[in-house]
């Protein structure tokens, strides 16, 4: 039954597909980059970042000698900054193993960091014309409801049935456009959440979840464990020349990056001024903010947050303490999207 839909999938995506940054480009490191920062992020967000990525890091090469911190700051808003580090390091491989191109072999390229069956289906099949399939959510929706199947797409065995089923009809001369088609056709009108556009579908009449009315209940999904939830009071602490950041540790959630001074807990503005106070600084007014909320795939942060001026930040005794301006911190330092209602703070003027 699958067989069927190849040709007017092909057909439709050659007509119909997005004009993409990455797109036809014939080159396996934009493929690679392009696909790493789509992982829970959508295409619109991904555009800009990716040209300023491609702009800074044009090759493997530049990708594997750039500094951390230039790193991690060409990364800020995206998100998920292990992705980034593992793309380093296996730049890095590549560079000293593959001659500084990636591999023209799906099993070498499953080998490096943080490559994984998807994307070394993806370099493979669209950078080098390689029938193998690249099997992502939009992917795993689409065929779950062409067959109308059931199972569960967050397990691995169904992954691996669905990767199975499609490598029996990659078509072996245009593996990367039926790839892309089927990518393209969950993106755009194989969508989740009742939204199908059903009646724009290439392959409509091979669909039996379409036919029996069930699209609306498929695919199937174990619910997520629910997330823990956590009280943060995160603290704008400026002189009116810098704003107080630091460094978070270099293992844990959001490992390495810089972030506004925060504790557990909601303080209250008396207990904000003693937390101030015992980094031995003095606070000369204290305004609170409006809360903010940022959402991980396990945490939630409740945050709330106070903007104080002190008197100078160099007085402080914590030693953790990094004074940035205004210049540094658009430029040099990597402050996460968690903190991203706060973070505008550190480029406005104290106002008093």
């Amino acid at each position: 039954m699958l067989e069927e839909i190849v040709s007017p999938l092909v057909e439709w995506y050659r007509e119909n597909k997005r004009i993409l940054p990455w797109r036809d480009k014939d080159n396996a490191y934009y493929t690679w980059v392009s696909e790493i920062m789509l992982q829970q992020t959508r295409v619109e967000a991904v555009k800009p970042y990716f040209q300023r990525f491609i702009t800074e890091l044009p090759d493997i090469e530049a990708l594997a000698e750039c500094p951390e911190e230039k790193l991690l700051k060409l990364w800020e808003g995206l998100g998920y900054y292990n992705r980034v580090r593992n793309m380093q390091e296996a730049a890095r491989t590549v560079k000293n193993e593959y001659n500084g191109r990636l591999p023209e072999d799906y099993q070498a390229l499953l080998s490096l960091k943080g490559i994984g069956s998807y994307t070394a289906g993806a370099i493979a099949s669209i950078a080098y014309g390689i029938a193998v399939p690249a099997v992502d959510g939009n992917v795993l929706r689409v065929i779950s409801r062409i067959t109308e199947s059931t199972e569960d797409i967050s397990k691995q065995s169904v992954r691996k049935k669905i990767e199975q089923q499609l490598q029996q009809i990659m078509p072996s001369e245009c593996p990367g456009d039926f790839n892309q088609a089927l990518m393209e056709l969950g993106a755009v009108v194989c969508v989740p959440n009742g939204q199908a556009k059903c009646e724009e579908c290439p392959v409509a009449s091979a669909c039996l979840a379409c036919r029996h009315d069930k699209v609306e209940g498929i695919p199937v999904k174990a619910p997520k464990k629910a997330r823990t939830l956590e009280d943060k009071t995160v603290f704008i602490i400026q002189d009116g020349e810098y704003t107080a950041i630091r460094k978070r540790p270099e293992k844990g959630l959001l490992a390495g990056l810089y972030e506004l001074p925060n504790v557990m807990g909601h303080l209250e503005r008396k207990e904000a001024l003693s937390y101030v106070e015992s980094l031995g600084l003095d606070p000369l007014y204290i305004e609170k903010l409006s809360p903010a909320k940022h959402i991980f795939s396990h945490i939630e942060w409740r945050m709330q947050a106070y903007r104080i001026k002190v008197s100078s930040l160099k007085k402080t005794q914590d030693k953790e303490i990094i004074f940035a301006n205004k210049k540094q911190s658009g430029k040099q330092y990597a402050i996460p999207s968690a903190f991203g209602a706060y973070a505008k703070y550190i480029k406005e003027e104290t106002t008093r």
